[in-house]
């Protein structure tokens, strides 16, 4: 996220507006609902986190233990085991 100039880009009224509120400070303007992403929309994070548990999953289903998945994948061994939970509950569906 960048920063732009107020002047450039709101009339000068609504600024004199602002400035009554906060005068000289940095605000947040946040996106319109129906403007907003979902969590990794923006890069392909969602998908490689899939792709891994999806591989973690059938690692353990071919033996590989809880531990050396955790080792592995440098998560706990609860991660491990609440990802090999959730992949059989949707392969159970």
């Amino acid at each position: 996220m960048s920063y732009v100039k107020a002047e450039n880009i709101l009339p000068q009224e609504i600024i004199e507006l602002i400035q009554k509120y906060v005068d000289g400070e940095y605000i947040y303007i946040p996106r319109k609902n129906s403007n907003r992403k979902a969590w990794g929309e923006n890069t392909n994070t969602k998908n490689e986190i899939k792709i891994r548990n999806t591989t973690i999953y059938k690692k353990y289903i071919n033996g590989i233990t809880v531990e050396v998945l955790a080792s592995e994948y440098y998560l706990s061994k609860k991660s491990i085991q609440r990802i090999i939970l959730q992949e059989k509950r949707k392969l159970s569906d």
